[in-house]
């Protein structure tokens, strides 16, 4: 994962963790990866990669903020150093600058590209603001206007709230609504800052929660979601969508999961029994252990300096990838479901088991009751791909059930 203008961003999104690591930079710091940073990431980059394509994921911050002509340069770049390899880019933005020369440059090069949407706009707009705090649905639309006009291959990524996920299928549809068919569901779980945090300067702000009156969530903040509420939202969208949109709408947490039913593995680090190969490149070379670990005690070196091959295959980063499995509580490694979850993310491993042991994730309870309730359905669609038949014949079954499954089917 690639941020060539680091944490930097047009807007001030309340949940967003990102914003704070400006502060982990000196105050005249210049938040653009440099032409000979790029030219020796994407050469490396490229030089390390095994499989016939090669695929760069662009993050930030805000990627547009760079302009277009830095990413010509990074198509240039690649087309030198390919070796007639085929090179795919990704490419996440929350869609406010998006221009037709934006556009007509993405379709040209078959960006892929991750539009940040959390649903219509009073739901959108509750967290997701500019630097005056001002609604952005209307510029985000605008944006979504210029993808579809020039045909650029787009998905969305919807951040799982405390605010949108108390209203599921009002997500779904919209989404769908908005031509979607490729969706991504993140829930949103932010920890209060710890003393390492607050020692880095990194502080977010901490309202009252007026939805956990009794304190039982107080580790983190008040926009994160509830555990049971996120696994409710799984729920509701997935019996929507297997009675009527299996092969048709794709979202990402289905597919992970009949991957994991069909005895393939995850596709997806958070699933997957060990982590690790996810790092993050920052703008000034340095890179991290993983986005979500953008903290000193992370950091694996800087690129100038250091191969990108020898860092990623460091026994600093060998070891934090083994721990996701290593430190696995034994609630978790003793759970039915536990193939299809692994523990999730270990950043939200911060709660207790029943009995006590530390490192449970915060999302068990919502996890374990989507894994749980899909169960019978996925095993079906597993079958019916093990038989070399679509998944989307589960559909007249799930009607037929109307979400009342037997239990051994």
């Amino acid at each position: 994962m690639t941020k060539p203008v680091g944490p930097i961003c047009n807007l001030d999104c309340t949940y967003c963790f990102y914003l704070e690591k400006e502060k982990l930079f000196g105050r005249t710091e210049k938040f653009r990866m440099s032409n000979s940073l790029l030219d020796k990431y994407i050469r490396e980059f490229i030089q390390s990669q095994s499989s016939p394509e090669v695929l760069f994921a662009w993050q930030g911050g805000e990627p547009t903020l760079l302009g277009v002509d830095f990413f010509r340069r990074v198509v240039a770049l690649q087309r030198e150093y390919s070796d007639g390899r085929p090179i795919q880019n990704a490419f996440q933005t929350n869609g406010t600058l998006l221009n037709d020369e934006w556009c007509e440059f993405l379709a040209n090069h078959g960006f892929l590209v991750g539009l940040s949407v959390d649903g219509p706009a009073e739901l959108h707009d509750a967290y997701r603001v500019d630097k005056r705090q001002r609604p952005t649905f209307d510029r985000v639309m605008r944006g979504l206007d210029f993808l579809q006009k020039h045909k650029v291959e787009y998905n969305t990524l919807t951040v799982v709230n405390r605010k949108n996920s108390k209203h599921p299928l009002k997500v779904y549809r919209f989404l769908k609504s908005i031509g979607s068919t490729y969706l991504q569901f993140i829930p949103l779980v932010e920890r209060k800052p710890d003393e390492e945090a607050k020692k880095m300067g990194l502080d977010l702000a901490t309202p009252p929660d007026l939805d956990d009156p009794h304190g039982e969530f107080s580790m983190v903040t008040p926009w994160s979601v509830l555990p049971t509420t996120y696994g409710d939202f799984l729920i509701k969208i997935f019996n929507e969508w297997v009675k009527q949109d299996v092969g048709q709408t794709f979202v990402q947490m289905f597919d992970v999961s009949l991957g994991n039913w069909a005895g393939m593995g995850s596709a997806l680090c958070v699933f997957a029994e060990k982590c690790g190969r996810a790092v993050a490149l920052e703008h000034n070379g340095d890179l991290y252990s993983c986005d979500h670990f953008v903290y000193p005690k992370y950091k694996l070196g800087n690129l100038m300096n250091q191969s990108l091959t020898a860092m990623v295959n460091s026994p600093q980063q060998t070891k934090f990838g083994a721990d996701k499995l290593d430190t696995l509580p034994r609630y978790c490694r003793e759970c039915p479901v536990r193939f299809a979850c692994n523990g999730e993310c270990p950043k939200h491993r911060f709660i207790n088991t029943p009995s006590g042991e530390p490192g449970l994730n915060y999302l068990c309870a919502g996890y374990k009751k989507f894994f749980t309730h899909v169960d019978p359905y996925m095993r079906v669609m597993a079958r019916l791909l093990s038989e070399q038949r679509p998944a989307a014949e589960i559909m007249p079954l799930a009607r037929k059930w109307n979400g009342r499954p037997p239990k051994n089917v």
